[in-house]
């Protein structure tokens, strides 16, 4: 499992915070997300997503980090692995960034 560091702390608030049991949807979620936060925010969240998905970790790791934080996201419904979604989730944060 993933050791207590400072890479995974803002990637554990993004995913705990914004994709937890309560949403609606994984997509209303993020939009909503989108809306509320400043484009300050959304830069440093693609870039320690990005970090997260390039550290040294393995993806079986990083799969079940993402599962356990996104409790709210049916990973099966979306035919993905969790790290595939995170993935759509930083493409969707930078087009995003563009329009803000």
């Amino acid at each position: 499992m993933l050791s207590s560091n400072k890479l995974k702390e803002p990637v554990f608030q993004f995913l705990a915070g914004t994709f937890h049991q309560d949403i609606d949807s994984p997509e209303k979620a993020l939009e909503e997300l989108i809306a509320e936060e400043s484009k300050e925010y959304l830069e440093f969240a693609i870039t320690f997503l990005t970090d997260f998905i390039r550290s040294e970790y393995t993806d079986i790791e990083k799969n079940e980090y993402i599962q356990s934080c996104a409790d709210g996201v049916y990973f099966p419904a979306f035919s993905l692995e969790p790290i595939q979604w995170l993935y759509e989730v930083i493409e969707q944060l930078k087009e995003a960034v563009k329009t803000k």
